[in-house]
């Protein structure tokens, strides 16, 4: 059965820094739903209400146009191994930028990432967990270096210039503001 938590603990903190893996999902009162798988050691837990992860460039910027829009989100985490576990986290969240006065404190807390381009931050109003006995047992092989080499091979200009021309909307046209001042 389904375990709902106000906040995290202890328990609910270490099962989340063992995964290494999350899906993220948001949408906006109208459009497609975004669900997104998330690695490369990019989640931290702030506090017991708060959870946030860097979030790298990629083909889209669904998750920053919806919580412009809507502001709902959700983290879901699955254990691959013996023990099965799924914890959702249910929230509000926000997007933080470079030029944003929280950026930099936030940004201390991760190992730095090519093509790192906003954090997103969920303030948690629910966490739940259920059996995950469904959920098939898999061994990790290693990160993909894919997207680090491509950020890096992009450069600073050629990330921005990425930025301007594939991640300024979502693809139901909403803004992300991702490069406005």
């Amino acid at each position: 059965m389904a375990k709902f938590y106000p906040a995290l603990n202890d328990e609910l903190r270490a099962f989340i820094a063992r995964q290494q893996l999350f899906f993220t999902a948001s949408a906006a009162a109208e459009g497609r739903v975004n669900l997104s798988p998330k690695g490369m050691d990019s989640l931290r837990c702030l506090d017991d209400q708060t959870v946030a992860y860097l979030d790298v460039t990629g083909s889209g910027n669904e998750t920053a146009a919806h919580l412009l829009a809507d502001g709902r989100l959700t983290l879901m985490f699955c254990s691959f191994d013996t023990q099965p576990l799924i914890l959702r986290l249910y929230g509000r969240g926000r997007v933080v930028r470079p030029r944003d006065e929280e950026w930099q404190p936030l940004f201390e807390r991760f190992e730095p990432l090519p093509g790192a381009r906003q954090i997103m931050v969920l303030d948690i109003e629910a966490a739940q967990t259920s059996c995950g006995y469904g959920v098939p047992r898999y061994e990790l092989i290693g990160e993909r270096d894919t997207l680090r080499r491509w950020a890096e091979n992009k450069g600073p200009q050629g990330l921005q210039d990425y930025w301007r021309d594939k991640n300024q909307t979502s693809i139901d046209g909403l803004p992300t503001h991702i490069l406005e001042e």
